[in-house]
């Protein structure tokens, strides 16, 4: 299964419900499509709805840290929600639950989007 991004905005923020799988390819280059695109229209504040992600690999994770890199270079915004058990687990492992902000409730996170 190949990766979904379905944007949607509340305020100034988007809001990014990627489903499916982050894996070297596709997964990884639509993510950088995406944030590329919209960073380019304006848009400073994302936040990453995994709930329906079911699998990174390590391009997909080296995605993330780029378009984390990307988003905060320009001045912007990249925060996590709903990650899986295993997503979570993964970034663990990985120590990139230090440098990501996650968030398990959307409205809280939205909080924090200054």
């Amino acid at each position: 299964m190949s990766m979904l991004v379905n944007p949607r905005r509340l305020d100034d923020v988007v809001i990014l419900d990627l489903s499916g799988r982050i894996t070297m390819g596709e997964g990884t280059l639509v993510l950088r499509d995406r944030i590329g695109k919209l960073l380019a229209a304006g848009h400073q504040k994302f936040l990453l709805n995994l709930a329906d992600v079911d699998y990174i690999d390590s391009s997909g994770l080296g995605e993330l840290v780029s378009s984390f890199t990307t988003v905060r270079n320009q001045g912007g915004q990249l925060k996590l929600l709903n990650l899986t058990r295993r997503v979570q687990d993964l970034l663990q492992i990985t120590k990139l639950l230090t440098v990501f902000e996650v968030f398990n409730n959307e409205a809280e996170a939205l909080k924090t989007m200054t």
